[in-house]
């Protein structure tokens, strides 16, 4: 019985580790790409809570809560808030303190789902395209795609500053 409290003891303090370094990158990723911050912070913390009782049986407990949150949050999201902007969202921040972004929220909210997130996931948070592939349940190659398609056309919306 000793064995089976320290392996969640250990358990637990490996997830507070993961919740301290990765939840509010976690939390700003999906703002980005739901642009609700409601919806992005119940996804976090539904992610570690299923997370807890699972327990040992997660060999990876950072990329497993960062493809679980994802996954909620685009099944929590309504349907019919996928392809309206986001921008309203943010609207209540200073409006002028906050105008580039702004312009690259309403610019991310016109890119498709899997675009969106390829691209928070990739430059945001930083993971490898084959990372990003599993956390949103693609391929390798198809992520490459949604991050080419996805410059072309934020190069378009924001400018692309060669001009």
């Amino acid at each position: 019985m000793v064995e089976d409290t320290d392996v969640t003891a250990w358990s637990h303090d490996r997830l507070e580790d993961v919740y301290r370094e990765e939840s509010g990158r976690l939390w700003r990723a999906l703002v980005l790409h739901t642009g609700d911050r409601e919806l992005a912070a119940d996804s976090v913390s539904e992610a570690f809570a299923q997370a807890l009782r699972r327990g040992e049986a997660i060999r990876d407990p950072a990329r497993w809560i960062w493809k679980t949150a994802f996954l909620l949050a685009d099944r929590q999201r309504p349907e019919e808030s996928l392809d309206q902007p986001v921008v309203e969202a943010f609207q209540a921040w200073d409006a002028d303190a906050w105008a580039d972004l702004l312009d690259l929220f309403g610019a991310l909210q016109r890119l498709t789902p899997r675009q969106r997130a390829s691209v928070v996931l990739h430059y945001y948070v930083g993971y490898s395209l084959g990372e990003v592939a599993d956390i949103i349940g693609s391929t390798r190659a198809a992520v490459g795609v949604h991050l080419f398609r996805a410059r072309e056309r934020l190069r378009k919306d924001l400018g692309s500053g060669d001009e």
